[in-house]
């Protein structure tokens, strides 16, 4: 049982004076330290606080600290930096190239010529023009009367006549196998240099099935007047009209007469159509 407050109790003795209320300590709630003085720490709980006039402890010193700060400073500085740099001379580049074409388009004349106008688009658009192959060329014909080339010479097919049995006089003569057809040529050089001429072997003919004939000789003979083809020897600008005979069956109508170029020329044989 508390007994109840009395003032006299807290009154000083005879003859002191009475203490300010400054001067008294601050109540301070039980289980709790008062706060620490400045530069001490603060107390914990379980410690005692330090005697009055103890020097206080000094703080502890961290020495890796200022150098951690300044490497992440210089690393913020360098990533945002060089970022920043390089959009401001990016940005002076576009503003170089902006300033650039407006001082021509501010330099053109007035006077520019106007816009082409588009065309309407409901207008149908033209077909694309097709241009048809060549046809291939046809290769060239040549008949009776017709100049052809064949090798040395140029070759002329004066006329055909078939179905003689025997060719020569009553007493020299040459009977055919089945009947001779007769085709009088003209061969003329046309080279700069003599040429031998021989018409067996050099001309022949062909039926309408594909059968070739070859040249008669020993009709060739009987049939010309000093043997002429066989064996002229022409020369240049000069020409040679002969007989050639071809022994054939007997019903056997020509197609074509082919002149052979020759074995050592790069000439194409002239054929003539009959």
């Amino acid at each position: 049982m508390t007994t109840p407050y009395d003032p006299a109790q807290n009154q000083p003795p005879a003859g002191q004076q009475p203490m300010p209320p400054t001067a008294q300590f601050p109540q301070v709630p039980a289980g709790q330290f008062p706060p620490p003085a400045p530069g001490q720490f603060p107390q914990q709980p379980g410690q005692f606080p330090p005697p009055p006039g103890a020097p206080a402890p000094a703080a502890r010193k961290r020495p890796w600290l200022i150098p951690t700060l300044i490497g992440v400073g210089a690393f913020v500085v360098l990533c945002c930096g060089g970022s920043m740099v390089i959009g401001l001379v990016s940005g002076d580049d576009k503003k170089t190239g902006v300033s650039a074409s407006s001082d021509i388009a501010a330099a053109s004349p007035s006077t520019s010529a106007p816009a082409a106008v588009a065309p309407s688009t409901s207008a149908k658009p033209e077909p694309a023009k097709t241009t048809a192959a060549p046809a291939p060329a046809k290769p060239e014909t040549f008949g009776v009367g017709d100049k052809v080339r064949g090798g040395d010479f140029e070759f002329t097919v004066n006329s055909v006549k078939c179905g003689i049995s025997q060719v020569g006089s009553s007493y020299f003569n040459h009977k055919a196998q089945g009947t001779f057809c007769r085709v009088s040529v003209t061969a003329k050089n046309v080279t700069k240099s003599a040429h031998l001429f021989h018409a067996d072997g050099t001309i022949t003919a062909q039926d309408a099935s594909g059968r070739k004939y070859e040249v008669d000789g020993e009709a060739a003979i009987y049939g010309n007047e000093d043997a002429k083809g066989f064996l002229d020897e022409i020369n240049p600008g000069n020409s040679v009209k002969a007989n050639v005979y071809f022994d054939v069956p007997k019903g056997t109508k020509l197609k074509t007469i082919t002149f052979d170029a020759g074995l050592f020329t790069l000439a194409e044989d002239a054929v003539v159509t009959l």
